[in-house]
């Protein structure tokens, strides 16, 4: 399988991941085509609905083919056709674990309906028994831990819910953005890899677009392969992947804090919902909180909580750190 190893390749997904000769994919995230009549370059997303559905079964299916038996698999669709590919993924033989709501900020705005602001993130595994869960790498600090300080409260935090709110839409105007259309946040596919994989595995993604998963996949030591119908925009994400290499490497005489970092550090403090003052306020919290980014970071250069501490006010004085709903003191 080394022609699909840390490769973005161009063509339909369908036919190309009906030639490979065995499972390969330890976890899959696939966002197709909503068939909302979308302006792809290289794809009609204006389909009739039965023809939709029946080509939802086959790129399922092509998926599942190279998805090994303890593989997860991750599907982003909007409401139009949610319950259909849940259906759909169960009838070839996927079960289901969660239904995500990835709700944003910056939602699609109506004139005579209420805004759009959520997309479904179906979460399901080959068999219900043998699968990834690094539990650990996802967890955040609970209620318990950060509103009332209760003993009794798991020290490693809390999964986190099947609402997810912390990651906004990647709009035009962030610096995060490639130009490119329907770009998912790093920091979501972040969570995804991070708990259902491990250092090496083998993500998939079949619809790569702007490559938001394969360069996440790179980032944290893992094994990609996208497939995008568009030569121009895997031109793009071979680019994008380029540009990530070291980032970070250790032992290279990295700065104290690269962007690597900070990006890590945003999107913990997003992630556990504590405001800065609170932290200042609560060693436990802030340690905790540490101990959360260290892990993230890999070990790569450990950081005191003082330095957190430092680091994050400097953030928000610099309104690099997107404001919080505040929590009473506790």
């Amino acid at each position: 399988m080394d022609e699909f190893r840390n490769e973005i390749i161009c063509g339909d997904c369908v036919e190309v991941l009906g030639k490979a000769e065995q499972p390969f994919a330890d976890l899959i995230f696939a966002d197709p085509p909503f068939n909302i009549g979308y302006k792809y370059d290289r794809y009609n997303d204006k389909r009739a609905r039965k023809d939709y559905l029946d080509w939802t079964q086959d790129w399922i299916a092509a998926c599942i083919k190279v998805l090994k038996p303890h593989g997860s698999f991750y599907i982003a669709i909007g409401d139009k056709y949610a319950a259909e590919i849940k259906i759909a993924a169960e009838k070839l033989g996927l079960r289901l674990r969660n239904w995500i709501i990835w709700h944003y900020s910056f939602g699609q705005q109506m004139r005579a309906k209420y805004s759009l602001s959520h997309t479904h993130i179906f979460y399901f595994v080959v068999n219900e028994r043998d699968f990834v869960f690094n539990d650990d790498a996802v967890r955040v600090i609970s209620d318990r831990q950060k509103k009332y300080a209760d003993k009794r409260a798991n020290p490693a935090g809390k999964m986190p819910d099947d609402v997810w709110d912390e990651y906004p839409r990647v709009c035009g105007t962030f610096t995060e953005r490639t130009g490119f259309p329907c770009q998912m946040p790093e920091s979501l596919l972040a969570r995804i890899i991070r708990l259902s994989s491990n250092p090496g595995d083998w993500v998939l993604d079949p619809f790569s677009g702007s490559g938001t998963t394969a360069v996440v996949a790179h980032k944290l030591g893992r094994v990609y392969t996208g497939i995008e119908l568009s030569e121009e925009y895997r031109r793009a994400t071979v680019e994008r992947i380029a540009g990530s290499e070291g980032l970070p490497v250790e032992g290279e005489g990295r700065p104290q804090w690269p962007d690597h970092a900070d990006d890590e550090l945003r999107w913990l403090y997003q992630e556990n919902k504590l405001p800065v003052e609170q932290l200042s306020k609560h060693p436990m919290l802030l340690a905790l909180f540490t101990s959360k980014l260290n892990s993230r970071l890999d070990k790569i250069q450990l950081h005191t909580p003082a330095e957190v501490l430092s680091r994050l006010r400097l953030l928000d004085r610099s309104g690099r750190l997107t404001p919080l709903v505040q929590y009473k003191s506790i």
